[in-house]
């Protein structure tokens, strides 16, 4: 098991404000993959050609997207943004 986690950037309460429990929930669940893929997250979701940086990843069958960026010398994955179309 890796030593990598996830936090919100900047905050909990400013980026789920207004969203449903289910959408939360599903964003928490995905950041918690992320962070198990621990070094490999640099690598998932768009851009494709690239790795590292801002990444982006749809969420709840393409109703949505969160935009996440990998850390690997803080161990760490950072929500950074949460779009939900409803």
């Amino acid at each position: 098991m890796n030593e990598w986690t996830w936090d919100y950037n900047p905050s909990a309460d400013y980026l789920t404000n207004g969203l449903p429990p289910g959408v939360i929930a599903e964003v928490e669940r995905l950041a918690t993959e992320l962070a198990a893929l621990g070094r490999d997250s640099t690598k998932v979701g768009r851009p494709f050609d690239r790795e590292g940086g801002l990444r982006e990843f749809d969420i709840l069958n393409g109703r949505g997207f969160i935009s996440f960026l990998s850390v690997p010398r803080h161990a760490c994955v950072y929500v950074c943004n949460i779009t939900f179309y409803g």
